[in-house]
């Protein structure tokens, strides 16, 4: 469905156009909601017609709401399965019940949308496959994702990060969104791993990585690590060292095998862990991309971008409330 039908979809059900665009929002990037995101999205004052809003919408059912322990605000889930339906998104994970911490990130990410409306973002898989596939002719084996094995059984997740990706106005210039939720950015390397050939085939694109204002601290690391992992190409002379090591270290060598302690010992950095991750996943082909200069050179001349963003509102309190939990 397009963002229109979908909007229109939601209209349908009794809502003015503005209040189906913002529930279309939350449903697709978050699920949950505070007052002032809608005051955000319709640009208007914090007061009665929010309030007005979201009472009618806990009338009806459509959702459900907890305090957040401090002037009153609430936190609101959209839950009614009929809502989801319209839009094409009845399975939508974003329906079902989370954790308090779960719900804040998710609402970082919303933030984040709403703070950079002048672009249109992809938001689910099929949207996602659908723009690259077709606009860029980029086959699914260069696309982002994680396959799951049970048995004889084999599915493959495509974008499994589940973040909005940003499109430019000219449809060339791209932002991928990242929180920063943890101090060391050991999953922020795996996400750029599944999202490097990808990058080495879009013409313009920026890795937003999306702080809370507690979480400043983490900025420089998280730059060194976007730096060693895209920036820094495999020398060509040890690829073939790094092949070897990494099919030795999945067969779980012999403990007194001395080409492998030195092995190990050449190729212990964080950004080799990660490669290691991402070939288990996709094969030599990522030892091969990793020596490619494309993504540097991207860098250099300014088509490849990092930024990190602090997000303007604290959630710091909200975090206390969820640890309490």
């Amino acid at each position: 469905m397009s963002p229109e039908e979908r909007v229109q979809a939601v209209r349908l059900m009794g809502f003015t156009d503005r209040q189906a665009g913002f529930l279309v929002t939350v449903m697709l990037y978050a699920g949950v909601c505070l007052g002032r995101h809608y005051c955000t999205f319709a640009r208007i004052a914090y007061g009665r017609k929010m309030h007005e809003f979201f009472e009618r919408l806990l009338a009806r059912g459509y959702v459900t709401a907890r305090p957040c322990g401090h002037n009153r605000a609430r936190l609101f889930h959209i839950h009614y399965k009929p809502l989801y339906r319209a839009i094409g998104q009845v399975n939508n994970r974003h329906r079902r019940p989370m954790a308090l911490g779960r719900a804040i990130e998710r609402m970082m990410v919303l933030d984040a949308v709403l703070a950079d409306r002048e672009r249109t973002w992809l938001a689910t898989e099929d949207e996602k496959l659908t723009h690259f596939t077709l606009v860029h002719r980029i086959e699914r084996r260069d696309l982002p994702a994680l396959t799951f094995r049970a048995g004889d059984a084999e599915t493959t997740r495509y974008f499994p990060d589940k973040l909005p990706i940003g499109v430019g106005g000219d449809g060339s210039a791209y932002v991928f969104l990242y929180l920063l939720n943890r101090d060391l950015p050991v999953d922020f390397r795996g996400f750029l791993e599944r999202h490097a050939e990808l990058l080495r085939l879009v013409p313009g694109w920026t890795v937003r990585l999306l702080v809370p204002r507690h979480k400043t601290d983490a900025i420089p690391l998280y730059r060194a690590a976007f730096r060693e992992q895209l920036t820094t190409p495999v020398d060509p002379a040890v690829v073939d060292d790094l092949r070897w090591y990494f099919r030795a270290r999945q067969r779980r060598p012999d403990a007194s095998d001395e080409r492998f302690d030195q092995a190990a010992r050449a190729f212990g950095a964080p950004r080799f862990q990660s490669l290691y991750r991402a070939w288990l996943q996709r094969g030599d082909g990522v030892v091969d991309a990793a020596v490619s200069r494309v993504l540097a050179d991207s860098v250099a001349w300014e088509t490849g971008r990092f930024e990190a963003y602090v997000l303007p509102h604290s959630y710091a309190r909200l975090f206390t409330l969820a640890d309490c939990a």
